[in-house]
């Protein structure tokens, strides 16, 4: 049940149909809450509390679920979109900023638009060329690229209406975020922050795509003069030549707008580079870096501002999804954001104002101990800012929840975190000895140090990396009970009004729980990681989950996982009670026989896995084990091999989307990372020689000892 294409007569009747269809109006966001059917916005509703009303699929018959439909994509690159659904059609996006109409109720193809990314933008995309999805106004649909422009899409018919460069093309600043939509603005903010930008998010006129307002989210240089007088307090909390560097603060994901109070809100992201003594020497909370901010949005002024991480230096983003609800506290009720960000914390903000009024750990944390309530300040543990000393924090830069959804049930009070239990070593880079590089990551520490690697090795005998359904209890600021997964970094979340939550996981599994104690009720083998959250929707009088499936994104792409089937191409899969759709089986791909190793020394080999670390990993793997989204190097083909250094510095693929590195290596270097690559895939052929042998060997003993066992049964019974 594979859907590529729609026949022409249907698709005209579908359009025809979508024209009486009621617009995605200011009013009908505004009641999203009650609107069942649908699912308008990226979070759903304003409050982003990714909480469906409707309730056909519940604790009793959530085993009954069955896989409705599937639509393939054409890659296997990340997918991490949210799906929007409207009067009964799907509209999600895919790799490379493409977007897709889809029938709701059976998955068949209405439209496709390509913005025709160059690829050779690849190499500014923090974590691939992903796209978490739209956002709805009227008849048009907003999408942000990876080469930042915002493009209004015709919902009817997939025609770009207009089109605003959002960025600088010449600086390494992307889009891979859902644009927010409200009171006839597109809020969009960007990424690129380690690739030496400085952040901003901006307004655009939904109706022509003109800007309308820009506001940066930490100050440039000071002899250019301060945008505003919010820009100028802030450079007050800066040292050193900080725009040098960019600076940071970029705002790739949460923009939140609040009806209620007419307040926007912003997640700004990290410091760059993330080593607060080479960013910002002397010292400085570096505002607005790691904050939750407010502005207003008719002008973009700023309102108020709460900073979660002051002087990050952890890359401890407030990017990820900022949730608005109102809860008991206290004995009143308060209108508060809730905010379970990088730095392993769960902040509750009074939203008018910006007030904390409570900071609890949901994970391990070392780099603070707690939150000073009368500043509102952390307090920082000694040696955890690595000055000098490496030290292994927790979480890691990865960070305790990142990008993956959670959701908010009303119903039952809790907060669903997808939380991620994991540090990792930072040992610094002395300021004299940091070379910025603007087309790569610039973080000021380094990952090879040998005492650091000592010292991770030794944090992971006591506390390997951990994953959780964690279910988060705001009144009581404590957990309410925890879902283990047996691998890192899992899928984002739903909750219904059928009591239950959602999850996809990074091992291929689709899972629903109870939402009240986190019992384990269904699953379904999705072939493929599930990274983004599920939506449900109601069409044709069914109620539907879907989610996207496919691997991508930070953490897989970094720390890579060897899948031992061929992976899919990316799908949309939407389930329902009774559906009976079957995936097309799995196969087992075949692997490459390693070319001869290059003639180098062991300690230019290790030369070249140090290469390899810095400029590679991130994405096809640390050492060299990728997670299928992206090339495996261990599995080239001898043609690969052969074209190897025009490849890396040549940019023989760089309109294919892998980028050139003649300015960070030399060709004796690459040669370098080559030799360690070719290591690699002897060392993996090797592995699976020896695991061949040993299947076979112990199939062929499993199945003498049947026929043993047989042989006993028929003469004991004869």
């Amino acid at each position: 049940m594979k859907y590529r294409a729609f026949p022409a007569l249907v698709i005209a009747l579908l359009a025809s149909l979508s024209t009486t269809a009621a617009p995605v109006s200011q009013q009908r966001l505004l009641s999203a809450d009650s609107d069942t059917d649908n699912w308008l916005s990226y979070g759903r509703s304003y409050k982003e509390q990714r909480f469906s009303p409707l309730s056909e699929v519940n604790t009793d018959n959530v085993g009954e679920l069955g896989l409705a439909w599937y639509f393939e994509t054409d890659t296997h690159l990340g997918l991490e979109t949210t799906p929007l659904v409207i009067d009964g059609v799907m509209y999600f996006t895919g790799a490379w900023s493409t977007a897709y109409a889809v029938n709701a109720a059976t998955g068949e193809l209405i439209w496709s638009f390509d913005p025709k990314v160059p690829r050779e933008k690849s190499v500014t995309a923090c974590c691939g060329v992903v796209n978490r999805g739209l956002a709805a106004w009227e008849n048009k649909l907003f999408l942000g690229t990876v080469d930042g422009r915002l493009i209004a899409i015709d919902q009817t018919s997939g025609k770009q209406i207009w089109s605003s460069q959002t960025t600088d093309p010449d600086q390494a600043y992307s889009i891979t975020g859902a644009p927010r939509v409200a009171k006839g603005k597109v809020f969009i903010g960007n990424g690129g922050s380690e690739f030496g930008t400085r952040g901003y998010v901006s307004a655009y006129d939904a109706d022509n795509g003109e800007m309308v307002w820009r506001f940066y989210t930490i100050p440039g240089n000071p002899a250019d003069g301060f945008e505003n007088d919010a820009m100028e307090r802030a450079a007050k909390t800066w040292n050193g030549e900080w725009w040098q560097y960019g600076g940071g603060g970029t705002a790739w994901d949460a923009i939140v707008y609040d009806p209620e109070l007419d307040q926007l809100y912003i997640g700004v992201g990290n410091g760059a580079p993330h080593n607060r003594r080479i960013r910002s020497p002397g010292g400085g909370d570096n505002l607005y870096l790691s904050s939750v901010l407010a502005l207003n949005p008719d002008t973009g002024e700023y309102l108020w501002h709460y900073q979660e991480v002051p002087a990050d230096n952890w890359d401890y983003t407030a990017s990820q999804q900022i949730t608005l609800a109102d809860i008991p506290w206290q004995g009143e009720q308060r209108k508060v954001i809730l905010h379970a960000p990088k730095a392993g914390f769960v902040y509750i903000i009074d939203r008018a104002n910006g007030e904390l009024l409570s900071a609890e750990p949901f994970t391990t944390v070392t780099w603070a101990s707690h939150y000073d309530m009368d500043t509102g300040r952390p307090v920082e543990n000694e040696g955890q800012d690595y000055d000098g000393k490496p030290a292994v924090v927790y979480p890691s830069a990865i960070g305790g929840h990142n990008w993956q959804p959670m959701a908010y049930s009303p119903q039952t009070g809790l907060l669903y975190i997808p939380e991620l239990d994991m540090g990792m070593p930072f040992d610094e880079i002395k300021g004299p000895d940091y070379k910025h590089l603007k087309r790569h990551f610039n973080t000021g520490y380094k990952l090879t140090q040998a005492d650091a690697s000592q010292r991770f090795t030794q944090a992971l005998l006591k506390h390997l990396p951990k994953s959780h359904l964690l279910a988060w209890d705001p009144a009581k600021q404590e957990v309410a009970w925890k879902m283990p997964h047996p691998y890192i970094h899992n899928g984002g979340v739903l909750a219904t009004a059928g009591g239950l939550v959602f999850q996809g996981t990074s091992d291929g599994r689709f899972l629903g729980v109870r939402a009240d104690n986190g019992e384990l009720l269904w699953t379904f083998n999705t072939q493929n990681s599930v990274l983004p959250g599920p939506v449900s929707y109601r069409a044709n009088g069914e109620q539907y989950i879907a989610v996207a499936v496919g691997r991508g994104g930070a953490l897989t792409m970094n720390t890579g996982k060897s899948f031992p089937t061929e992976n899919p191409n990316n799908r949309i899969m939407a389930f329902k009670v009774g559906g009976s759709a079957v995936l097309p089986p799995v196969t087992v791909p075949d692997r490459p026989i390693p070319p001869p190793s290059l003639a180098m020394s062991d300690a230019d080999v290790e030369e070249g896995r140090q290469l390899f670390q810095r400029f590679c990993s991130r994405c096809h793997g640390a050492y060299a084990v990728g997670d299928g989204s992206i090339p495996d190097l261990r599995y080239l083909e001898p043609i690969w091999h052969e074209n190897f250094e025009a490849v890396v510095l040549q940019g023989l693929m760089e309109k294919a989307g892998m980028p050139r590195f003649d300015e960070a290596l030399d060709r004796e270097q690459v040669e370098k990372i080559h030799a360690y690559v070719i290591e690699r895939a002897h060392e993996d052929h090797a592995l699976r020689q020896e695991s061949g042998w040993f299947a076979d060997a112990k199939n062929a003993v499993i199945d003498v000892f049947a026929r043993f066992m047989a042989w006993v049964i028929r003469t004991t019974t004869s």
